[in-house]
């Protein structure tokens, strides 16, 4: 953290993960940059000093790092990928792509473990993310970023990971000087240049997509999506100093007691079920512990006189959560059929059905649909639910809201 406090809180914007359900954090983004402008607060450059994000999240938060000095400009882009989103710019799709990638899972199941070894069959994952890696290219300009830093435009941002080879988990982030890694129980950060690798890295989602190798402390390390094992997703944005910190789910953080058995049968759980659960598990439910631990902490901090609150280490952190108002495997449920042929049938091989009620099987689609269709519905949604809040947007970030008839239009392209 650093010494000198601003006398605006430090703010920062935590992106978590969810693959494909990340599109509903642009359009939050699409609205906090709508917000804004209504506003009239941008001419106070980059509301995001501190940017951090896991797996999908990290992607999108390097994307906005690495625009920093023009906030609205980089949102657009960055919808505008994500509205024209196919499943072949993330993982080869095609029916060769998916025979190299996801038949050499189907030839386990059915050769068995041994015989498998003797054909020398090592797969690495269910799918194959190079076309991801060229997107990255052009999404997500990180040599930009040291520039960026010393300009003022952006004090940190912070990538996650999951070392498969230690167990560890890893933030990793670059941004001032003056910023110092720290260490807590079986998670510590480390200071470096961020690469399109570490993005490759924190998203790779278990199972479906390959690790990747990433060196550290002096040696080589295998790395996996940062979701895994993740305790304590706010804690990196208030290491680096945020005061304020405006989280975007991927899921819903309370789903009511009264729908959860809507869709529930008697019938014995697919393994597309318990894989979209197990998914589940990695990406939403760490979160809501944690914000509700800040709150927690938060709450005993009011308690403590100010003289005492002095002198601890500990200090209130305004949290502004927003997260889908909807249930997303019952959005992703609709769209299954837009995936290509060669994804579905493998999919469905899994108990992945194009069924429109089949929502727990639509679960583990709703982390691979890369289709327009689905992110372009899950953009509105983010969009909607962040103007719901508006009121708690305004105040979170201590903007004025102009009259209605003196509000000023947005702009066409974030209007697109």
């Amino acid at each position: 953290m650093l010494a000198d406090t601003p006398a605006t809180p430090m703010t920062g914007l935590l992106l978590t993960g969810g693959g494909a359900r990340a599109a509903y954090q642009v359009g939050v983004l699409e609205a906090i940059a709508d917000i804004r402008l209504a506003c009239g607060a941008g001419a106070q450059g980059n509301p995001f000093p501190i940017i951090a994000g896991t797996s999908a999240g990290a992607i999108n938060a390097s994307a906005l790092a690495c625009g920093a000095d023009d906030f609205d400009g980089t949102v657009r882009t960055i919808a505008r990928t994500w509205k024209n989103f196919h499943a072949h710019d993330v993982y080869r799709a095609d029916h060769l792509g998916m025979l190299r990638s996801g038949a050499t899972w189907l030839t386990l199941l059915s050769l068995g473990w041994v015989l498998a070894k003797w054909r020398r069959v090592k797969p690495r994952s269910l799918l194959d993310n190079t076309p991801l890696r060229e997107l990255l290219h052009s999404l997500v300009p990180l040599e930009r970023l040291p520039l960026l830093v010393r300009q003022g435009h952006l004090q940190a941002l912070a990538v996650t990971a999951s070392s498969y080879s230690t167990g560890d988990h890893v933030t990793f982030f670059e941004g001032d000087k003056r910023l110092m890694p720290w260490v807590r129980s079986q998670r510590f950060a480390v200071r470096d240049r961020i690469t399109h690798d570490h993005l490759l890295a924190s998203s790779a989602i278990p199972f479906v997509f390959p690790s990747q190798a990433l060196h550290i402390n002096g040696r080589e390390e295998y790395f996996g999506d940062g979701s895994m094992r993740q305790s304590a997703p706010v804690a990196p944005a208030i290491h680096l100093g945020a005061e304020r910190i405006l989280v975007i789910g991927a899921g819903r953080m309370h789903e009511p007691k009264g729908e959860a058995h809507l869709h529930t049968t008697n019938t014995y759980p697919s393994i597309a079920q318990i894989a979209g659960h197990a998914l589940s598990n990695i990406f939403l439910d760490a979160l809501a512990v944690d914000v509700e631990r800040v709150q927690r902490i938060n709450n005993t901090m009011r308690l403590i006189p100010a003289d005492v609150r002095k002198e601890s280490a500990l200090r209130p952190v305004e949290l502004l959560v927003i997260a889908p108002s909807q249930r997303l495997d019952a959005v992703a449920a609709r769209h299954v059929g837009d995936l290509p042929h060669a994804v579905r049938t493998m999919l469905g091989g899994v108990g992945v059905s194009s069924a429109k009620a089949d929502v727990k099987g639509a679960a583990l689609a709703s982390y691979l649909l890369f289709e327009s269709g689905y992110t372009s519905e899950l953009m509105a949604l983010g969009y909607a639910d962040a103007q719901k809040q508006r009121a708690e947007v305004v105040d979170f970030f201590g903007w004025y809201e102009a009259p209605a008839g003196q509000q000023p239009r947005a702009s066409a392209a974030l209007a697109d």
